[in-house]
């Protein structure tokens, strides 16, 4: 407002004396203000390096584990105050598997069977699709349901076997699983296919399958698919496939695996929990 307005003028509004103004305003900042600055600055930087995603809680985790001692609720104050907000979720859609096909129907494990305890135990596998100016960009993942992380993936412009097919084996070359791994996912053609059947049954892999029309059964593909279109996808527009396809890949690689805390793990990255469990 000094900038404004002359410093007698707002003296008088104000009531205060020329000499008080002055002795304010050269007043050292106390303890308590430079602490509650340099947080916010590290509220920022943390904000920042999520890449805009993380809320509250996250970013609470992340000075917590950065040594500093701060509570959820002063964390959440001060990013209200500097218009700092987590990514909100969408309401995510899931779309429902077409599988009207003549291939054989693997049952459902994962029913019967107990969470998972270590890496490389039971694998989920999906298909999903990103918009870009040029048409749907298809994206097939294979995430690992213990850890979460995503231990293979592909991307083509078109809907067939050869992506998932791609994903897989990129997940069985870089995990070289024991045998006995089950493998699960919906009825979709692709994954029902022979090729797909083949190279399951080549490396020792269990085959189970969703129930029909069920698609939470698969739920913690889902919940990656979630996360990729409300941290991503939905907050930029892209030109053309290739352009998606690098994107992605950093969101993945970069971002997903290494580095963003999932509250289902404590609040540890896919690899950092991981390492906990080797």
């Amino acid at each position: 407002m000094s900038d404004e307005y002359p410093i007698n003028r707002l003296c008088a509004v104000f009531a205060v004396s020329r000499s008080g103004y002055y002795a304010w305003s050269q007043a050292p900042v106390s303890a308590r203000r430079q602490r509650e600055q340099l947080l916010r600055t590290k509220i920022a930087l943390v904000h920042q390096q999520s890449r805009e995603t993380y809320g509250s809680p996250r970013v609470t985790i992340e000075l917590q584990r950065q040594g500093e001692q701060v509570g959820r609720h002063r964390v959440a104050r001060l990013m209200h105050e500097d218009g700092l907000r987590g990514r909100q979720k969408r309401r995510y859609r899931v779309r429902t598997t077409d599988s009207a096909h003549s291939h054989p129907i693997a049952p459902n494990r994962l029913a019967t069977l107990p969470a998972p305890t270590k890496p490389n135990q039971v694998w989920v596998s999906d298909l999903n699709y990103v918009p870009t100016d040029e048409g749907w960009l298809y994206v097939a993942g294979v995430l690992d349901r213990c850890t979460r992380c995503l231990v293979g993936w592909a991307m083509g412009s078109t809907l067939d076997t050869a992506v998932p097919l791609a994903a897989l084996m990129m997940a069985l070359r870089q995990r070289k699983p024991a045998r006995g791994l089950i493998h699960h996912s919906d009825r979709g053609v692709q994954y029902a296919s022979a090729d797909y059947r083949a190279t399951l049954a080549d490396h020792g892999l269990i085959a189970s399958m969703s129930r029909k029309g069920n698609c939470y059964d698969n739920a913690a593909m889902e919940a990656f698919w979630s996360s990729l279109k409300n941290e991503l996808v939905h907050r930029r527009r892209f030109t053309t496939r290739a352009e998606a396809r690098t994107a992605i890949f950093d969101y993945i690689e970069v971002f997903y695996n290494r580095t963003r805390r999932h509250s289902s793990l404590g609040y540890q990255s896919p690899l950092d929990y991981e390492s906990t469990l080797n």
